[in-house]
């Protein structure tokens, strides 16, 4: 990180630690109205332990709750550190101004009626409230949350009535849903697990979650981190505090809402923040270290394994199980999840038959019986020749952790295997045949066993793994070197590209030729190609480049030429040539009267290879992302594409190419011949720095088709568009919100 960067977050980390660890609570719009959350606080408070002194205020009111109740700051015995809001939200912003100003440090603001309201007054609300907070320096979680729970400050906001289990451990969570938040916290608490903080953080109009995340990755009791995110509230905090915590070695666990078009209405509706597309989250935060699971359930098994043991290096598993069913039912799941049971090796393969005797089918999964378990050599060494395996990156086992004594031989076999782990090179887990209650006997016994992962099922285990190891496999940006065609004005098409972005109000189409001469600024290929503003001039054009060749209209009106009749292809004459110049024109008069054209782009004819798909995507959320897939009508008609974040070097597009199923096409399909697979991924490499360069400006490029020509013969953007929009500007998010 850079100086000012490095600053910033530990002015982060500062306002967390102001939050977390008060040396007093103030409760504003104390009542003893029954059932009032005000009341369950105050007894939260007091029944876990908080050492400072708890003070209610409200203006109308000398006494509450027995006691005396303060009418204003200046009244209290001491100055305030933090409050509890929970008053009307119109109120708030004052409110928190006048706390400042006598000497808080810290707000819980539980008030609800702002963002997630959906209405020009809860608009109105919230940036007023941002702007208190921004005057004021507070630093402040919520609004619409459901407070916070520190266990080792013994400090309890939240007014949930139900007994919680307050006690440090390894596992921190911040949810924008604090309901949410505290059933991961209970079931993981049932698991063995226990959460040494709870953070809801409601609207975030203060504190993020890259604020939190900076926090616990500090924190020594903290070793894992998992986010309810319903959106992204400040980009670039929050993929930098990914990265922090990714170094750290500290795995951020992320449940994502927006994974449909109802998930991303909800989430609008709830935080008043546009949720992005969830391929995006997975390209750009998945770089960053975000390792996003799909259920709850999921982040209960993927804390489990993480807590226990190392990320695999690869994909490949090996799995011991006693039951023929629970073989199968692995196979289905590692299919489903995109994951695979190699053959083993063939001196895996020979030594096992030799070791459980001639004949045995052996395999992987090695589905051994209860042969296995035979005696404590025979599991010892079955487990030892899987792990030697070279296809096996991960060993799942099958077995239940017992729910009380009368399983000695069972435990003993656990124990062997938690002896194998801890010296293993590779992660090995126990995998369950079905999900299964934990009993006391099971977690003291569980926690003998600190290297072993014990994962409930075989899908919710699959998912885990491929969550996990898709994670570990992510590369992250590369950070490269500036094209000599930079924002240093070495390309007049980049500059011009910027200007056009400066003057725009909206998002603004640039036309073919101009969008690839921008694009070939950064490397991509082109076709050769002129544009001509009369039939003699394409004419003309046509014999220098050489026939055959395309002509295509050009205007940035104009983006779907196929559909006006703009495109004419195989023109093999000068003949040819003029009549598809003044065809073109007539076309496009029908189709859209009066429009101007800046003429028709006279390019070379290219045919015998595979199209593709090049492209950029702006996400609301996370920003800019690379994508790749098959071109033509075949973008459209199968959706085969896969995203990356910007920057990417060539290992991280040769991955990108490889999530899709035109990996298989560029390789040569069925005995076909390949494709020149080393130019595409150049292409994208060169994308992805055009998009790291350009993303505050880019709308959208779309490179359709990409023509990647048979291997060693290059290839070239057929056709181009870029669109750029007013530099800063930002859909959905919270654009021009102070940061606090």
């Amino acid at each position: 990180m850079s100086e000012a960067e490095t600053l910033d977050s530990n002015r982060s980390v500062e306002k967390v630690s102001a939050l977390l660890f008060p040396r007093n609570v103030v409760i504003v719009g104390a009542t003893d109205r029954p059932g009032n959350w005000t009341v369950r606080v105050k007894r939260n408070l007091e029944r876990y332990g908080f050492v400072g002194r708890i003070f209610p205020l409200n203006p109308g009111r000398d006494e509450v709750w027995g006691g005396v109740c303060y009418r204003d700051f200046a009244s209290l015995p001491e100055p305030p550190d933090h409050l509890v809001v929970l008053i009307p939200a119109k109120a708030v912003p004052g409110v928190l101004r006048e706390a400042a100003a006598a000497g808080a440090r810290s707000a819980t603001v539980m008030t609800s009626g702002f963002d997630e309201a959906g209405d020009d007054e809860g608009r109105a609300a919230a940036m007023e409230l941002r702007r208190a907070i921004a005057e004021t320096g507070l630093a402040v979680s919520g609004p619409n949350c459901l407070g916070n729970l520190v266990a080792a400050h013994s400090f309890v906001t939240m007014p949930d009535d139900r007994p919680q289990v307050i006690t440090r451990g390894p596992v921190t969570i911040i949810g924008q849903s604090g309901g949410l938040a505290m059933a991961i916290k209970r079931t993981l608490s049932e698991r063995g697990i226990e959460c040494g903080c709870v953070i809801t953080s409601g609207n975030e109009a203060g504190l993020t979650t890259a604020d939190y995340i900076r926090y616990f990755t500090r924190d020594a009791d903290t070793r894992a981190i998992v986010s309810y995110l319903e959106a992204v509230h400040d980009r670039e905090n929050f993929l930098s505090a990914c990265r922090e915590a990714k170094a750290a070695g500290k795995p951020v666990v992320v449940v994502k809402l927006g994974t449909s078009t109802e998930g991303r209405t909800a989430a609008l509706a709830h935080t008043g923040a546009l949720a992005g597309s969830v391929a995006a989250f997975d390209a750009v935060a998945g770089a960053a270290g975000a390792i996003r699971v799909t259920t709850l359930d999921d982040v209960i098994e993927v804390v489990e394994y993480l807590l226990h043991t190392r990320a695999p290096a690869g994909d490949g598993l090996g799995a011991i199980t006693l039951s023929g069913g629970l073989r199968g039912l692995l196979l289905d799941a590692a299919a489903r999840n995109g994951l695979r049971f190699p053959a083993l090796a063939p001196d895996t393969q020979k030594a096992l038959e030799a070791f459980m005797g001639a004949g045995s089918a052996v395999g992987n999964p090695l589905d051994g019986g209860y042969a296995l378990l035979s005696s404590l050599e025979t599991y010892e060494r079955s487990l030892e020749l899987m792990l030697s395996d070279p296809g096996i990156d991960v060993l799942l086992i099958q077995e239940e952790l017992p729910r009380g004594p009368g399983s000695e031989r069972k435990e003993e076999y656990l124990r062997k295997a938690e002896e194998i782990a801890a010296r293993a090179k590779k992660p090995v887990a126990y995998v369950s045949m079905i999900s299964y209650g934990l009993s006391d006997y099971s977690r003291t016994l569980r926690e003998e066993l600190p290297h072993l992962p014990f994962l409930q099922e075989p899908d919710k285990a699959m998912r885990v793994i491929r969550a996990i190891a898709g994670s570990a496999a992510a590369g992250g940006a590369s950070p490269g070197g500036p094209p000599a065609s930079g924002r240093d004005g070495g390309s007049s098409a980049v500059g011009r590209l910027r200007d056009l972005a400066a003057g725009a109000t909206s998002p603004r189409a640039l036309s073919e030729p101009d969008s690839k001469a921008v694009l070939a600024a950064y490397g991509l290929p082109v076709p050769r190609e002129r544009l001509a503003g009369t039939a003699a001039e394409a004419v003309a054009s046509a014999r220098d480049i050489g026939f055959p060749v395309v002509l295509k209209a050009v205007s940035a009106g104009l983006p779907h030429k196929t559909e006006a009749g703009a495109v004419m292809v195989g023109l093999d004459s000068a003949d040819a040539v003029a009549r598809a110049y003044d065809a073109i024109l007539a076309n496009v008069e029908r189709a859209s009267p009066g429009l101007s054209l800046d003429g028709v782009l006279v390019a070379e004819h290219m045919e015998g290879g595979l199209e593709l798909a090049l492209g950029i995507s702006n996400d609301p959320e996370v920003g800019p992302v690379v994508m790749f897939g098959m071109g033509g009508v075949a973008l459209e008609l199968y959706g085969d594409v896969a995203f990356a974040a910007p920057g990417l070097d060539p290992d991280g597009a040769a991955r990108l190419i490889s999530r899709t199923k035109a990996a298989r096409l560029l390789d040569g399909y069925r005995g076909q011949k390949p494709y020149d697979r080393t130019a595409v991924e150049a292409a994208l490499v060169a994308l992805g720095r055009f998009a790291r360069d350009h993303g505050d400006i880019i709308e959208a490029v779309d490179v359709n088709p990409f023509l990647a020509c048979p291997r060693g013969e290059g290839a070239a953007a057929l056709d181009a568009l870029v669109i750029v929009r007013p530099p800063g500007a930002r859909r959905g998010g919270r654009a021009g919100a102070p940061r606090t």
